[in-house]
Parts: structure tokens; C-alpha cells; sequence
């Protein structure tokens, strides 16, 4: 018996137990894996990137973009900096204000490790739930036996990663205690494309470059990467979170050189246009696009008006994705419990008391950068406070 049962022990579960177990409530983390925080060690190319310095609400993906504000003004950046500190883990900030770990994502797990230890909280792996249900308390059936509390955390996080152990299991557990579930979807994932494009963009595996990424309203200006499934790279990574299905993705191939202007200048060289266009962009992008395109022969014999039209498809490339490569490549989910079902001072379901949901499996998602383990980080302090 305990006051409170977590389910899940990644980010915003241990978070949430560590604040808990401050208060001094006893706090039980129901974990179905071996090991705690497997996506906290995954992160990161295995450096976590554990959050960024310029975190504000406009960085979340909500159908009510204001829940997310109260809890990130109450757990910032610099308190879970303030924490690592403590511990002495180093870091650094890479571009975007993005943090990560000199050494390794095992710090930051060994880290909650300790402030769980520190707070009396205990932690069960390997435990199966086979059943929860409400009386006066909370009754979760395991395969570890039976455990009972006042309040219980939903902290499963999403769909994303199944091989690191993700399930829809927090989503059921939602639905049977009657809450709403918002649309779900891959988020910061690739984006695949039909035969054609596919075809032309395997000549181009391994090929990068810094580019301007829109569609619905939102743009991004990060790198691309062509790979031989369709494409990637940061830029879109985070679209894919805005597109959806029939949508067509618009790549400014050069943001920072006017084409037209550029182009026109060297409209009297002799050169090819492929050779011309390797000044601003990548060889074999420039060889390619002209051969898909048609533009082989030197500039100088491109008119006026083919000049203009190649420049503008240049900077607004229109390509239409057939799809993702789904939640085995997602970062996040995209969607989950309806924010309009929890208290945003507290994270409690309005309509169940001692029932909190916090982190991705709720309907907040993250741009790319540390915001989503932002987001666990200060929704598990939020309803640690509480629980």
C-alpha cells in the first residue's frame, strides 16, 4: 500500500516520484522494462539531450496550446540545470539552445536513480499489469502481485520507439477511467515518398544541406538529409509533426542566396547550369535536379524566363510525402489525452480525482531540441507536487 503508484519509470515518472517523494509520500514506480529511463539513454546519440535554454510555449504542439504554459513556468531550463549541477554532470549547448551531456545519457539516469533513492521511492522492473481498477483506492494487479494508493500517475509516455518498450498501454488505462483521447500520430519522424522520388533521392543517400522546410503555416530552418527511403534531418523531423497525409511539403534549397539574382549575374559564363548551381548547393543535388528537370545545357543558352522559373522552384521545391516511417522511427506521439480532461496547475483528470497523467502521453508534443524532455521534466514536477 502507498500513497501513490507511478506507472512508468522514464522522464516525467521519475520526475514526478523524486518531487513526491520530497513531500514525503510513499511512492511505488510500476516499470514494465528491465531498466529504467531506456529512452532517457537513448537520446541524444546517447548524450541525452535533456533540454533547451529557450523553452517557451510556442515550441508545443497542442489542440490547447496554453496548457503547457503553467508547468513550464514553474520548472524551467534552469531549475533541472540547477539539478544535473548538483550532481556535477557537465554539458554543453549545441545550436538552438539545445543541451546535452559531455559524457553520456547514463548520467542523467543514475541521476534520477539517486534522488528516487534519496526519496525513499521504490521501484519494481519487470512488472506486468494485468489489471487496475478503482475502489476506495487504486488496486493495480501485476505479475510482481498486488498494489494499492490514493493517487495514480500515468507517466507510459507515447507510441514511439515499440523496441524501447513503448505501448498504447497509458492510453487504454486513460480510456477506461473515461478520459478523451485526441488524433495520434507519428511526430518528428521521416517522411517517405512515392517510387519516383524515392528512386531519385537514393542517388542522393548521404547528401546534406542547410535548407528552409514549410507546410501548414510552419517552417523550420535546419538541415535536410536525403536518404534512400525518402528524406530527413532536423528540418524534417519537425514538420512531420505539422504535415498530415495529401499535404505537400515546400524546401527552400537556398535561404540565404537569391537565385534569380545569382543566376542572372553568371547568365554569360559558359558553363553548364549543373556546374553553375554546384556553387550554391551540393554536386550531385545540382546534377540530379538538373537531370530530373530537364536543364542540361549551359546557362547561357536559359532564357529570361527559364531563369526566373528555375530560381523560384528552387526556393520553393514542392515535394508531396506519401507517408512516415511510423513510431518504430518516431521521436514522440503527437496527440494523446485531451489536455481539456486535466488540471494544468496540477495534472489531475477533472473528473477523477487521484488519477494524474503527465508527459508524452498526454497531448503535448515538443519541437526537436530538448523540449519534449523539457516538457516530462516539468509536468512530472507539477503533479509531484500534488499527488
Amino acid at each position: 500500500m502507498y500513497d501513490v503508484i507511478i506507472i512508468g519509470a522514464g522522464a516525467a515518472g521519475l520526475m514526478c516520484a523524486i518531487e513526491a517523494g520530497k513531500r514525503g509520500r510513499s511512492i511505488c514506480v510500476l516499470e514494465r522494462n528491465q531498466k529504467i529511463g531506456e529512452k532517457i539513454r537513448v537520446s541524444g546519440g546517447g548524450r541525452c539531450n535533456f533540454t533547451n535554454m529557450v523553452t517557451e510555449h510556442e515550441h508545443y504542439i497542442s489542440e490547447n496550446p496554453h496548457f503547457c504554459k503553467s508547468a513550464l513556468a514553474r520548472f524551467t531550463p534552469d531549475d533541472f540545470i540547477s539539478m544535473i549541477k548538483m550532481h556535477g554532470i557537465s554539458y554543453h549547448e549545441k545550436t538552438l539552445g539545445q543541451l546535452f551531456c559531455d559524457q553520456s545519457s547514463g548520467q542523467i539516469i543514475a541521476m534520477l536513480q539517486k534522488e528516487c533513492d534519496d526519496a525513499g521511492v521504490r521501484v519494481v522492473l519487470d512488472c506486468q499489469i494485468s489489471d487496475v481498477r478503482k475502489e476506495d483506492r487504486f488496486v493495480i494487479t501485476t505479475n510482481k502481485g498486488e498494489f494499492e494508493s490514493d493517487s495514480m500517475v500515468i507517466a507510459t509516455g507515447g507510441l514511439s520507439i515499440p523496441k524501447l518498450g513503448a505501448t498504447d498501454f497509458g492510453y487504454r488505462l486513460a480510456r477506461q477511467f473515461g478520459l478523451k483521447i485526441t488524433q495520434m500520430t507519428p511526430g518528428l519522424v521521416p517522411l517517405t515518398f512515392s517510387k519516383e522520388d524515392v528512386s531519385f533521392f537514393s542517388g542522393l543517400s548521404g547528401v546534406s544541406l542547410e535548407a528552409i522546410v514549410s507546410c501548414n503555416g510552419q517552417a523550420f530552418r535546419e538541415n535536410i538529409l536525403f536518404t534512400h527511403r525518402g528524406l530527413s534531418g532536423p528540418a524534417i523531423l519537425q514538420i512531420s509533426s505539422y504535415w498530415n497525409r495529401g499535404d505537400t511539403i515546400s524546401i527552400n534549397l537556398s535561404p540565404d542566396v537569391d537565385l534569380l539574382k545569382f543566376l542572372t549575374d553568371k547568365h554569360q559564363s559558359g558553363m553548364e547550369l549543373s556546374t553553375v548551381l554546384s556553387e550554391i548547393l551540393p554536386r550531385r543535388l545540382a546534377k540530379q535536379l538538373c537531370e530530373r528537370y530537364g536543364w542540361l545545357k549551359p546557362l547561357y543558352h536559359c532564357s529570361t524566363k527559364e531563369i526566373t522559373s528555375i530560381a523560384a522552384q528552387l526556393h520553393d521545391w514542392k515535394l508531396e510525402p506519401i507517408g512516415t516511417e511510423g513510431y518504430s522511427k518516431a521521436e514522440v506521439t503527437c496527440g494523446g489525452v485531451d489536455t481539456n480532461e486535466l488540471s494544468s496547475k496540477t495534472m489531475e483528470a477533472r473528473n477523477v480525482p487521484g488519477l494524474f497523467v503527465i508527459g508524452e502521453v498526454m497531448d503535448v508534443t515538443g519541437h526537436l531540441g530538448g523540449y519534449n524532455f523539457q516538457w516530462a521534466w516539468a509536468s512530472g514536477f507539477v503533479a509531484g507536487q500534488y499527488v
